[in-house]
């Protein structure tokens, strides 16, 4: 077992982030980022704050995205939340239940990076 690894409750932020989700508030979801922050939501990169709202607005509030936390796990600076997402998003193609992992990194009590993966389990 890796030791630097270690289940944990959400950041104080982080919780905020998915409330604000929940909550389809786009005002509340940016204010959880940071000014200087980067998010790469399935390898595409909003790296300002316009690009950042776009998404909200349109991918995230706009298709009544919500968010059930599954897992937290700290990774050093890095904490790791493992998310069932549900929505009125395009799900062609998507499992039933949709499982995504958040990397996130906070600085200052808000999120500097947040990063959201489809992870496929390992074959080893």
């Amino acid at each position: 077992m890796n030791t630097n690894i270690q289940a944990a409750v959400l950041p104080d932020v982080v919780a905020a982030h998915i409330e604000a989700v929940n909550a389809f508030d786009v005002d509340a979801v940016m204010a959880t980022f940071a000014d200087d922050a980067v998010v790469n939501d399935v390898r595409r990169e909003f790296a300002d704050p316009t690009s950042i709202r776009a998404w909200v607005r349109r991918e995230i509030v706009g298709d009544k995205v919500t968010m059930e936390v599954a897992e937290v796990v700290n990774h050093r600076a890095l904490t790791i939340v493992r998310v069932r997402y549900d929505g009125e998003y395009d799900k062609t193609n998507l499992p039933d239940e949709l499982v995504l992992t958040s990397y996130l990194t906070v600085a200052d009590g808000k999120i500097t990076s947040l990063i959201i993966v489809h992870n496929q389990p390992s074959p080893y």
